[in-house]
């Protein structure tokens, strides 16, 4: 344990600061690689739930990753319907 905190704890907070700016800052900007990209701070909030309880983490998981997903694919849904 580094200072107190589980390693899992760590690296899921390293991991969702990345994710969140690659959700932020996509390479290219298309909306398929947002899409992508929302499962990489989604995982990061897994492993962070993971150290307190792995009951909460599955379903945390399963909700960000379900209600993101469904989401993001309404705003591209509706911005092709625009175009």
């Amino acid at each position: 344990m580094i200072a107190g905190y589980a390693p899992e704890f760590i690296l899921g907070l390293v991991v969702l600061v990345a994710g969140t700016i690659a959700v932020a800052f996509p390479q290219p900007k298309n909306y398929l690689t947002r899409l992508i990209n929302l499962e990489i701070p989604a995982f990061g909030l897994l492993l962070l739930m993971l150290s307190y309880n792995e009951a909460l983490a599955l379903l945390t998981f399963g909700a960000i990753s379900v209600l993101s997903t469904f989401i993001y694919v309404r705003v591209i849904q509706k911005k092709e319907a625009a175009a």
